[in-house]
């Protein structure tokens, strides 16, 4: 994040510009629904602009900017269109105090102005850094047409009454009455907003605190958009986040700034936090009344080690949910092109781990060195040379196809077509380093690969959309008397 995102306060400040062509206009459009001073320096302004003045919305000096014209300024655009000039009116905006934004030159500005959605006071801006100004419109239209209109109002009434909010308790009770307010209420005017406003605190009020509740919540295989609905809320609602190592960053940053991020990462044959320190942190704030999320990777009820913390929140009477999430081997199987069952193929499919807490775990491999079996084998890399060995002992083909997937769905997924012979000196060589599942019995289609280069979700272009641009104010110049 090369710009850090604020909203800056622009009531009484003072903002300078200085051209008066189309540049000029787009700023003052912008710039216009603030309660800032608005000084404007041009020769030849456009008629609009001379509109603004008559109509004392802004001051304009018909000349040239020069110095002392941009003291006490807190912003400054330079505007006319000329590389010369507006490096010219910008050097003088920087000695004077002011921060400079230069129209379409990202690398001399201190500041960019994002694309915005106004629903005053709810304002939301988008910025990519420069780097895709058209991506920025592209989002912002998309958030016009979900933004209701009327969401503005809501806002304007839920702030005067902020106050009153007070007498419910601080933390989650608060948020509960916000919630219900801003999501729920279908208000079309001030005086209906308030009287729903008033209607919802009595019902608050009166509510006993919601008891503390562990949602034992499936993340997916890593890309956010596999998230369930259901999960996406629960992280949402979340006072405090316990996650596994392997969730994503995407996914972790879903969840409120003001939640409780605690990891305890568990790594096979490495470094874990103790279960039983898992189990005693779910029931601590359990007991304190907190919304907990156990975040897991993939599916929460296969190898998460689910049991052994439902049965701990259980016995301290704490109340839960299991929230179900795609596993690893459903998003890998898709990635390859195939289906983990085909009819004349198997009927059934094993999903099996590649060790235990005791080590590398044994399985019925006879059964699995038949022909056309198929298994998903989680945490299989460390004990891949294990299991190459059990099968070729149990008369396994030697060439029967091994897949292996590594950080399914993720941006750097990867994928080890292999065969038994080959698995384990394949793997050296390919230095996996992420979390991968292995497909025993099944290679990727080779449609698969030009499948991948050629769908488009539509959402996905939008997920790394930059953030807000601004910097902080440098402090104003006092040198000279303000003008006008």
């Amino acid at each position: 994040m090369d710009h850090f995102p604020i909203f800056l306060a622009t009531k009484g400040q003072r903002i300078v510009l200085s051209g008066g062509g189309d540049a000029a206009l787009a700023k003052l459009r912008l710039l216009l629904k603030t309660q800032a001073r608005i000084t404007v320096y041009a020769h030849t302004p456009a008629p609009e602009i001379e509109e603004w003045a008559t109509a004392g919305k802004l001051t304009l000096h018909r000349r040239t900017l020069t110095h002392g014209d941009t003291l006490c300024a807190a912003l400054f655009y330079a505007a006319d269109e000329d590389s010369a000039e507006d490096a010219r009116t910008a050097a003088i905006a920087r000695r004077e105090g002011a921060l400079v934004n230069i129209v379409d030159n990202l690398a001399d500005s201190a500041f960019i102005t994002p694309a915005i959605v106004d629903r005053d006071p709810v304002t939301v801006a988008i910025g990519t850094e420069g780097a895709a100004p058209v991506l920025a419109r592209a989002i912002k239209a998309d958030l016009e047409e979900r933004l209701a209109p009327d969401l503005g109002m809501l806002a304007r009434v839920g702030k005067s009454f902020r106050k009153m909010a007070e007498a419910l308790p601080f933390g989650r009770a608060r948020r509960d009455f916000w919630r219900a307010y801003y999501l729920d209420t279908h208000a079309k005017t001030e005086e209906s907003a308030q009287a729903a406003l008033d209607t919802l605190l009595s019902q608050h009020k009166s509510r006993t605190a919601r008891p503390g509740h562990v949602a034992f919540v499936g993340a997916g295989p890593g890309d956010p958009e596999l998230l369930t609905l259901k999960a996406r809320k629960a992280i949402d609602e979340a006072d405090v986040i316990i996650h596994d190592r392997l969730i994503s960053p995407e996914i972790l940053e879903l969840a409120r700034r003001e939640a409780t991020m605690i990891d305890v990462g568990k790594k096979g044959f490495g470094p874990s936090t103790p279960q039983d320190h898992i189990n005693a942190l779910l029931v601590e704030h359990g007991l304190k009344g907190a919304q907990i999320v156990r975040l897991k990777s993939g599916d929460a009820t296969i190898y998460g080690r689910l049991d052994e913390e439902v049965e701990a929140v259980t016995e301290a009477d704490i109340a839960y949910s299991i929230v179900p999430g795609i596993t690893a081997a459903s998003a890998a199987v898709a990635t390859i092109g195939q289906s983990l069952t085909r009819r004349g193929r198997n009927a059934s499919v094993r999903y099996l781990t590649g060790h235990d807490m005791k080590g590398f775990a044994d399985h019925d491999w006879a059964a699995l060195a038949r022909p056309n079996e198929v298994a998903a084998i989680y945490m299989g890399k460390k004990s891949a040379r294990f299991i190459q060995g059990r099968l070729i002992m149990h008369g396994a083909d030697r060439a029967t196809p091994i897949t292996v997937v590594e950080n399914a769905s993720r941006g750097n997924e990867r994928i080890l077509a292999t065969t038994l012979d080959r698995l384990a000196d394949d793997l050296t060589t390919a230095a996996l380093s992420g979390p991968a599942l292995m497909f025993w019995g099944l290679a990727p289609r080779e449609a698969a690969a030009h499948r991948r280069n050629t769908d488009v979700v539509p959402t996905a272009k939008f997920r790394n959309g930059g953030a807000l641009n601004a910097q902080a104010i440098y402090p104003q110049s006092h040198h000279r008397q303000c003008p006008s």
